[in-house]
């Protein structure tokens, strides 16, 4: 005789009705947070902001490092030559800046940035002298468009300066395998100021590019007239800079007189500041503080310098990740001087990282 056993098991029905009325005692007991806010401190990197983990921080400079960021849940992979914003708390307020990633592409690796103290900077500086392993940092996605097309150029020219470097680095450390004609010229202060020195001197020893190193301290600054003597093909080549606003300004004139203007890309870590003027006094309504605004200083600067909470992204009027309302006032725009004028209730949106006050102003923050 053939018996049949029939074995029952438990619908899919009682079980989400039980996970709903543990989730419910949970929550019950979170509050005034959700499980989910305990996951993202007991595990920031899987939880439901976009966060990264300092795993290890390298010297590079006296003023430079490489900090090494282990991406959590959410990151996509980035395209070398591209930036992220971390997001930093200094003295109890998270800042946010954008640096360009030096590591080749890796989805749910470490990626690494590297950071140049510069004077004003809050951030650069917390990171060179006080980043740690086991620091939690908050991400946003990589972005940007200063990278290298599909098809290769044959012949390639690499122009940087000081920490300009940075996203070329990860260009190099990516795609120098595909290509066959690259000379890099870097500007440093010193010898021992060339951010990835060793690196780059050892693939020039390799024959894998021409390097070819300049010294402000003994050359004096980086003319075009040099760079045409250094680089006698230079308007064959392809070529992409990165460094101080003033190089690139140079570097964009002497390419356009020449007519090659096409063959030039540029990246910049901060706006050309071409129009300034008399500036005033810059209320953050919500803060209920008021300080001075330098006719020449964003008003994001101004904003931090006053310990105010300013949103803030690529510090370039790119990313429009610092648009704010201007409640009354007027603001000029430092890159063409043009003046943005608010009365109230008008609900005009400026960007801080490239506004100044231009008289007497109020922000709705």
């Amino acid at each position: 005789m053939l018996t049949t056993m029939t074995v029952t098991t438990p619908g899919r029905g009682p079980l989400r009705r039980l996970g709903g009325h543990v989730r419910r005692v949970a929550d019950a007991v979170a509050t005034p947070l959700l499980p989910q806010d305990y996951l993202d401190l007991i595990a920031p990197l899987h939880g439901s902001v976009l966060r990264g983990r300092i795993e290890s921080v390298h010297p590079e400079t006296r003023d430079a490092v490489t900090l090494v960021i282990r991406p959590g849940r959410g990151w996509v992979e980035h395209r070398p030559g591209q930036y992220i914003r971390i997001g930093v708390d200094v003295d109890g307020v998270r800042l946010w800046r954008a640096y360009s990633l030096t590591s080749p592409p890796a989805t749910g690796a470490t990626v690494s940035i590297t950071v140049k103290a510069i004077a004003d900077g809050v951030v650069s500086s917390h990171l060179v002298r006080r980043a740690r392993p086991g620091m939690i940092v908050g991400l946003d996605p990589p972005t940007g468009d200063f990278t290298l097309p599909l098809r290769r150029p044959a012949k390639l020219l690499f122009i940087t300066a000081g920490s300009g470097i940075t996203p070329v680095m990860g260009m190099l450390r990516s795609h120098l395998d595909e290509l066959d004609d690259v000379i890099h010229v870097h500007a440093a202060p010193r010898r021992e100021d060339v951010i990835f020195g060793g690196e780059l001197r050892a693939l020039a020893r390799a024959g894998r590019l021409e390097l070819i190193e300049h010294h402000d301290d003994t050359d004096g600054l980086l003319s075009t007239e040099r760079l045409s003597a250094l680089v006698p093909d230079l308007r064959e080549r392809e070529a992409w800079a990165c460094g101080p606003a003033g190089l690139l300004a140079t570097l964009e004139s002497f390419y356009d007189t020449a007519g090659i203007a096409d063959r030039l890309h540029t990246e910049r870590f901060r706006p050309t500041i071409l129009a300034t003027g008399a500036g005033g006094s810059v209320t953050f309504t919500r803060q209920g503080t008021t300080v001075q605004g330098p006719g020449d200083v964003p008003l994001l600067s101004v904003g931090e310098g006053a310990g105010v909470l300013m949103p803030s992204g690529c510090r370039m009027g790119i990313c429009f990740g610092c648009v704010v309302p201007l409640a009354e006032g007027t603001v000029r725009d430092l890159r063409s001087g043009a003046l943005t004028h608010a009365a109230p209730g008008d609900n005009v949106q400026i960007q801080t990282c490239i506004s100044a006050a231009a008289g007497p102003c109020r922000i709705d923050l």
